[in-house]
């Protein structure tokens, strides 16, 4: 059993399956591995991201999905390079508030 402590200081049991899966080939590891630095998740969380994707229906997950060629996502190397180019409009010059 897995144990999670919470604000209380009292321990909450909860069990998470652990799976195995035997005989990847090299093209669908790189495939996991690709996919998974694109989204910017580990291998692992990125299985589990497309298993659940695959196999849970969610209504509003689908929705937004059928529209992301529309507005499209970043990783997050785009987004961590994005936030470089933006950090100078992060400082704040104290002279241009004074009159």
């Amino acid at each position: 059993m897995n144990y999670i402590k919470v604000e209380s200081g009292s321990f909450l049991e909860f069990n998470m399956k652990s799976i195995t899966i035997h005989g990847i080939d090299t093209d669908l590891d790189k495939k996991i591995a690709e996919k998974a630095a694109e989204i910017g998740l580990s291998q692992n969380r990125t299985v589990k991201f497309i298993l659940q994707n695959s196999l849970i229906s969610d209504k509003k997950a689908s929705k937004r999905e059928s529209f992301s060629d529309l507005f499209g996502k970043w990783t997050n190397v785009e987004k961590e390079d994005f936030n470089k180019k933006i950090s100078d409009l992060e400082i704040v010059n104290e002279s241009d508030w004074k009159k």
